[in-house]
């Protein structure tokens, strides 16, 4: 024997639980159960009444998995009128499945019938979110001369039947105000003490008020031009709910005006002060000129250095940092470039990295003061974001540049023992683009019977995540530095 069921089909678990239960229980097979819903009634048969079968005499009580009663209360509300039929039949294979296909089939994710459900489950689950981010609610006024709650009105399109899933929501959010919902598929409405909800079909009523014009002012503020993603936009933003949102009314324009927007922004930011760097230099115009150093000498090619403009790092960088030491060290070491704290200070290796090698060198027995220390690049190269700066590592154009003043310091310099901390310097000392593992910790003969030694730089050491492997590299720079104190002695 064939049944017909006909439900309200409007999201309700209660209807179609009680009507599987009685099948179950009588033991019908899923093919002999036809599901039909109220809007079958307006086609070709209309409703019937309906009957269910009297229980089976040997049937024993069941229950089902927590799991299946939460996808059923979400496919439920999905529109497609294949749903009840759906869930009967895995319910009706749990209870006559056995233990693998049976209790256990909610695990089995290949399954053609889980797959159905869970895909109408998410499809239920992505319309309650878009409810929730998509509903505008109009002001209605209150009558001239009366005071209460304030009133508000929204309509809106879901997909599903997800109006009495989803009403809950708003009450909690907007408990201070009295509102209701419209849809095609049901209202909601709240009063402060009771949540109403019905699947009755509304009519879409004509809304307009000022927040229209406060919500476009607001989604005109928020838009970025610089992160726009049309294809993700219109993901999180359906272009089927534009027509109920006043905001989307902007969105053509804005995008077609987006690269303009984005080039004065730029042209907008590069306008802007840069972080400490006016208040120092204001403050260097205002100390009183230093004497002339005389000419040859280290002085006097620092004070040269302080008006370099060479290459375009100079634009953004706070000052020039030229190298620190006694003019007639035997011992010069070479860095990359200043970083923000040495180009704040106008001094080389004052920084975390700077603190790092002032440690292992202490450590190992060299005095700081007997050093000259330097840098490749003079200036400090940077990428501002919001309130940091950013290291940015010169290029080898910039460092050829900058060659000009390390080649002089040498000169009069005239060290002995000459150590390239990484391969920035040692490109601007000899030209070479090798791997540093290749030329580490062994002396290198130089020009005019000068000495090279390449080692890491120390900020590379502060880089390394892993803190057992730090350790090591630690370890063995520290070793690099006694070598170093052995070459100079």
């Amino acid at each position: 024997m064939r049944y017909r069921f006909s439900l309200r089909g409007r999201g309700d678990l209660t209807e179609w639980r009680d009507a599987a239960r009685a099948f179950l229980m009588a033991g019908i097979v899923p093919e002999y159960v036809e599901w039909r819903t109220m809007d079958d009634a307006d086609g070709l048969f209309g409703f019937d009444e309906n009957h269910l079968p009297p229980p089976h005499p040997d049937c024993e009580p069941m229950t089902v998995p927590p799991a299946f009663i939460r996808m059923a209360e979400a496919v439920l509300c999905h529109s497609d009128p294949t749903r009840f039929a759906l869930l009967y039949r895995m319910l009706f294979r749990m209870m006559h499945g056995g233990v693998i296909h049976g209790r256990h089939l909610l695990q089995m994710a290949t399954d053609p019938d889980v797959v159905a459900a869970s895909r109408m489950a998410k499809s239920v689950g992505r319309d309650y979110h878009k409810m929730t981010a998509f509903v505008r609610f109009k002001e209605l006024p209150l009558k001239e001369g009366t005071a209460g709650r304030r009133r508000f009105i929204s309509w809106f399109e879901p997909d599903h039947f997800i109006v009495a899933r989803v009403a809950p929501f708003f009450q909690r959010r907007f408990t201070d105000m009295d509102w209701l919902i419209l849809t095609p598929m049901g209202s909601a409405s709240w009063d402060g003490e009771t949540l109403r909800t019905t699947d009755e079909p509304a009519e879409k009523p004509d809304l307009r008020d000022e927040t229209d014009e406060l919500w476009r002012t607001y989604y005109a503020s928020i838009f970025n031009p610089a992160r726009l993603k049309v294809k993700m936009m219109t993901t999180e933003m359906p272009k089927k709910y534009w027509k109920n949102l006043p905001e989307t009314e902007l969105i053509p324009g804005l995008i077609a005006n987006a690269e303009a927007n984005v080039i004065d922004m730029a042209r907008k930011a590069a306008s802007e002060p840069l972080p400490f760097h006016h208040r120092i230099q204001e403050a260097a115009a205002r100390a009183p000129a230093e004497p002339m150093a005389a000419a040859g000498t280290l002085a006097a090619l620092k004070q040269e250095a302080r008006h370099c403009t060479r290459c375009d790092i100079h634009c953004l960088a706070t000052q020039t940092v030229f190298g620190d030491g006694p003019p007639d060290a035997r011992v010069m070491f070479v860095g990359e470039q200043p970083g923000d704290q040495e180009d704040l200070a106008g001094k080389p290796f004052v920084g975390p990295a700077g603190k790092l090698f002032n440690d292992v060198i202490g450590e190992v027995g060299i005095d700081r003061r007997s050093l000259y220390i330097t840098n490749a690049v003079k200036h400090f190269k940077y990428e501002p974001r919001g309130k940091r700066r950013i290291h940015q590592k010169p290029n080898m154009g910039e460092v050829r540049q900058c060659r000009w003043w390390l080649t002089q310091e040498l000169e009069l310099v005239k060290p002995k023992l000459v150590v390239a901390m990484g391969a920035t310097a040692l490109f601007a000392l000899t030209d070479m683009r090798q791997k540093l593992e290749d030329v580490r910790g062994e002396p290198i003969a130089m020009e005019e019977g000068r000495m090279l030694f390449v080692t890491v730089h120390p900020s590379y050491l502060l880089r390394i995540p892993d803190e057992g492997r730090k350790a090591e590299e630690l370890a063995r720079f520290r070793e690099d530095m006694r070598r170093i104190k052995r070459l100079a002695a």
